[in-house]
This record gives structure tokens, sequence and C-alpha cells, in this order.
């Protein structure tokens, strides 16, 4: 299923778009800055190993042109749902990523998404490596001539972000041995598994509601206080666990400028979302908050390595409860 939203989804964005061209399928792309606004965005959607154990219905929002794909390459923002959530739910947050010059691929997990035959909050411990297998199958699909994103993937340069148990997701892909593919994550409502934030350095920004009254401000405080750094913190201050991420709600306009500056900053290494991360006025921070290199090296065409986990360690010991669909508190 493909459809183009041709909403204006410019907040928080400056006018025009890249104009860089689509690499060949596997090879390295060139340097690129940041777009310097915002994009149409298509959506579709695939089933990553349909007659599998774990068959995972998967999302793609991502920066559309005339025709399909709009030119160039553009990083990749792995998004995991909360409990009884959809990856649709977060539709006003991952669309305006991918307006801002990102491929968004949320998948749908097996036990713990709407309407799942077997509902078990206990499967979230079994996600990191769902999450992991999604980006071998995106590294993959890069390199597949027939697949219209074939080319359009920066498969170097991946981040994982989620909101309540798939923030908790997120902190477990970021585990010894993780790939440095992955260089950043966004815990939502969220916290730490076992394990997790070890492995290559990867910075990682926190959001929590001040008054969340389902995974408490003192668990993702925990996650933060567990992170090597570089890391943020953007409490926000009197919020619920999820009112936050729907438009009009209090909270949703700074929640997408600072993650939006996030993800500019540690996938195109751009400056200036880094300076306005540096001086926001209630975002904290620790750890050098080090400017990446737009050049990204050998890493390019690095096969995933083999210590990729795929079981991470650990259980979920605080992954919501109820629906964590947004707007829930």
């Amino acid at each position: 299923m493909k459809r183009l939203l041709l909403a204006a989804l410019a907040a928080a964005l400056l006018s025009g778009c890249g104009t860089a061209t689509a690499a060949a399928p596997g090879t390295a792309p060139p340097a690129r800055p940041a777009p310097a606004g915002a994009y149409p965005v298509g959506v579709r959607t695939f089933t990553l190993d349909p007659a599998g154990a774990r068959p995972l219905p998967v999302t793609v929002w991502y920066p559309a042109g005339p025709g399909g794909v709009a030119p160039g390459r553009f990083p990749v923002v792995v998004f995991s749902h909360g409990l009884a959530s959809l990856p649709e739910l977060h539709a006003p947050l991952t669309s305006r990523w991918a307006a801002a010059g990102f491929v968004v691929a949320a998948p749908a997990y097996p036990h713990t998404r709407r309407g799942a035959a077997r509902f078990t909050r206990a499967d979230v411990r079994h996600q990191p490596a769902d999450g992991w297998r999604l980006i071998r199958h995106l590294v993959r699909l890069d390199a597949r001539r027939s697949d219209p994103l074939a080319g359009h993937l920066d498969v170097a340069r991946f981040a994982a972000a989620g909101h309540s148990a798939g923030g908790f997701t997120t902190a477990g892909m970021l585990t010894a041995g993780h790939s440095p593919r992955l260089r950043a994550g966004i815990v939502i409502a969220g916290g730490g598994l076992a394990g997790a934030f070890a492995g290559p350095s990867a910075p990682v920004l926190f959001v929590h509601g001040g008054a969340d009254p389902i995974v408490p401000l003192s668990v993702g405080r925990a996650g933060y206080a567990r992170a090597p750094g570089p890391a943020a913190f953007l409490t926000l201050t009197g919020q619920d666990h999820g009112a936050y991420l729907a438009p009009g709600h209090p909270g949703f306009v700074q929640v997408l400028a600072t993650t939006t500056d996030f993800l500019r900053w540690t996938l195109y290494g751009d400056p200036a979302a880094l300076a306005r991360l540096r001086t926001h006025p209630t975002l904290e921070r620790k750890g050098p908050l080090l400017t990446p290199s737009v050049e990204p090296g050998p890493l390019l065409n690095a096969p995933l390595r083999p210590t990729e986990p795929t079981e991470p360690a650990g259980r979920d010991g605080r992954g919501g409860r109820g629906g964590d669909a947004p707007g829930r508190g």
C-alpha cells in the first residue's frame, strides 16, 4: 500500500528540499548535508518473515518525490510502539520525521501490538532482536534493485526510537556488541533494560512527562543515569504518559523540535541542530555533545557484525500498563 501525504509538515523546518540524487543500490553514498526543508511524505507497508515464528508487519514513512521516493539517501529511524498500540497511531510524529528527511520504519510487534492474538507484556524482552532483524532486512533491501527504496537508505546511519514499552525496546537495542550502524537512540516515556546502553557509544535522548502515572519519571531518570553519554533528558513538566505525542496537546511542538534536532545532529551531523540542543533552555545534558563527522568513513559498506545481539539480555521491568497510544495517560 502506498499513498502520498502532501500535508504541510513544515513545522520547525525551513523551506526547500535537498537536491542529492540516488546512489546505486549497495554502494557508498556521498556525504550530504541535512535537508534544508520539508518533503512530502510517502507511506508503504510490508511484512517481514510472514511465514516465520514472529512475522513483523512494518509501516514505512519516507521522503517522497515525483513518482516515488525523493532523490538521495536518507538515514533510517526504527520506531517501536508501546503496549497495545500500533505504528499508525504514532504517525503525527513519524510522518514529520520523514518530512524532515528520515526514513522511518515502524514494526508492529507480534505479542504487544493492539489486537495481538496472544498479548503479553513479557514479550518486550524479545523485541530488541526484532528491531535488529528489521535493520538487517533494510540493509539487504537497499541493495535489492527491484525495491523502490533501493539506493535511498543510508545504511550506515540508523537510530532507534520508541514510546513506553517501545522505549525499553530501544534501550535493549543498545547493548554490548551492537553494530555501530546504530548511531543514536530516543527513549520516550521508557527506561533501560538489563545490559542496555553498552557497546559502541551512541548518544541517547530521553523524553518523559513529569507526571507520568504509568512509567514514573524516576524510571526514565534511572535510564539516563545509566547511559554513559553523550545523553540528554527532556522533562515535560506536568505531562502524562503520552498526550504530548498528539498534535495540539501541550508539549508536542517541543517534542517534535527537540527529537528532530537530535536526529539531525546524530544522523546528519547538522551543526545548527547541535547548537540548538546545546542552548535548549530546559534540556538537561551530560557528557560531551561531540560534533559528529558527516563523513562516515569505512563504515558505509561494512557488513553487520556477527556479534549483533539476536536476543537481548534481561527482562522488561516497567513496560507500562493498558494501552500506550499517544494521548492516553
